[in-house]
């Protein structure tokens, strides 16, 4: 009998020490819960950080653009004129370039060119977004504010 007393004993320590199914998958559930709540504000948090990069770009760039017509006196045709040596020997002399210090025009941070546009003595530097379309309401531009 006391053998029996035992055995018992050590099946209900057993029994009460396991944890159930139902506890199991309520434990998976919050988990994954919790995983998703964090990888929307994490995704939340790049895509805003995103974006401030692409402003302080364009920012740069426009400030980029202003030193070079200042020693060039004319805009640049393209971004590339900031870091391209003119042929031209006479434009070569005026030429304090390069003016960013990269060999080549960053790409923005969702990897998209830069888009520049001048007209009279005014620049527009601007990245197309997220979604890569020219034109929507996702582009950064030179004329939003830092």
């Amino acid at each position: 009998m006391d053998r029996r007393k035992r055995m018992n004993l050590r099946s209900k320590r057993r029994a009460l020490a396991a944890f159930t199914l139902l506890e199991v998958l309520l434990v998976l559930v919050i988990l994954v819960v919790l995983g998703s709540m964090a990888t929307l504000a994490i995704t939340g948090q790049q895509d805003k950080a995103d974006r401030n990069s692409a402003k302080a770009q364009v920012q740069l760039l426009s400030r980029t653009i202003e030193t070079y017509r200042f020693d060039m006196k004319k805009m640049p045709e393209s971004l590339e004129d900031l870091v391209e040596k003119p042929s031209d020997s006479k434009m070569a002399d005026r030429w304090a370039g390069p003016y960013l210090n990269k060999k080549s025009i960053p790409l923005d941070p969702w990897d998209n060119e830069y888009k520049y546009e001048a007209k009279d003595n005014t620049a527009r530097v601007w990245s197309v977004g997220p979604d890569g379309s020219d034109g929507t309401d996702d582009d950064v531009t030179s004329e939003d504010e830092a």
